[in-house]
């Protein structure tokens, strides 16, 4: 089904950008919307049968394009008759400083080293529950193992991962 749905993506990948184009007026938001559009109906073929892929494309492609221009009407609303600009200086920033965002970078690197000092199947099981959101039966029967077997595997990851953060914020 999947290699299927691709294959119509593909087909009908000009015509949904155009049909997005039409509604939001720009070529590269359109193309974003469209593979916007390609993984939408991708996880929904994953949950559960479509029977008329491309009219489900196209009416995917079509609300993610009328909700951007909804959300942007109303930014633009806001924003033009927005608050004096003397009342946006006493909202707090929510960003991060400098020095969190460094700290959290580092730690970012810190797990993707520990992910990658792995076994590569304790790998791929990770990506695929934590990334991709499949069920543990559902990687078992992928990878051609046992529901226990990506258990045990989600598990050693997991405590690899902490050990690993753990040592890093005792340093």
């Amino acid at each position: 089904m999947l290699a299927a749905l691709h294959e119509i993506f593909e087909r009908q990948r000009r015509s949904l950008t155009w049909s997005v184009m039409r509604i939001v007026g720009d070529a590269h938001l359109a193309e974003d919307l469209a593979q916007e559009t390609y993984l939408r109906v991708l996880r929904a073929a994953e949950s559960r049968p479509i029977e008329h892929v491309e009219a489900f494309l196209h009416q995917t492609a079509r609300n993610l394009a009328l909700d951007h221009e909804r959300k942007r009407r109303s930014r633009s609303v806001v924003e033009v008759n927005g608050s004096p600009d003397e009342a946006l200086h006493g909202i707090p920033d929510t960003a991060p400083s400098q020095e969190a965002a460094l700290i959290e970078r580092e730690r970012f690197a810190l797990l993707r080293r520990a992910l990658n000092g792995l076994p590569p199947r304790v790998q791929q099981v990770v990506l695929l529950s934590r990334i991709s959101e499949w069920s543990n039966r559902r990687i078992a029967e992928h990878l051609g193992v046992s529901e226990r077997t990506v258990f045990n595997d989600l598990k050693m990851a997991m405590a690899h991962c902490r050990e690993s953060l753990a040592r890093f914020e005792r340093r």
